[in-house]
């Protein structure tokens, strides 16, 4: 995963519904007419929990760490790393996460960042 890759999703052509997901069709309108495109990163976290028993040596040694699952203002909700302290409710932007050798989604908080959250 590059950082221009991050966030991309697929979109549909006729009616605009973002998908998160690889679907070959629009289950919003059935249209097969779909493309890749580049999201915001900008959403609202939705749920939030603390990892302290990991699933693999890696993330053993990183525990505790913090997953949250975010709403996307384009309409998909995607699962990150977060900051510790990241609450329901608050506002963040995906970016690329260097977490050892790996590069994971992460997510943080709006007050962390010098930009504005993208109207839609």
């Amino acid at each position: 995963m590059n950082d221009s890759e991050l966030l991309r999703m697929k979109r549909c052509l006729r009616c605009g519904t973002w998908w998160s997901l690889r679907p070959y069709a629009c289950a919003y309108c059935g249209s097969a007419e779909l493309e890749w495109d580049q999201a915001s990163g900008f959403g609202t976290v939705r749920a939030q929990t603390t990892i302290t028993r990991a699933p693999d040596e890696f993330w053993r040694m990183r525990v505790p760490y913090t997953l949250v699952l975010v709403k996307l203002v384009e309409g998909p909700t995607v699962m990150g790393h977060a900051e510790g302290g990241t609450e329901i409710g608050q506002t963040v932007c995906g970016q690329a996460v260097a977490i050892g050798d790996r590069k994971v989604l992460g997510f943080v908080r709006t007050e962390s960042i010098s930009h504005a959250i993208p109207s839609t």
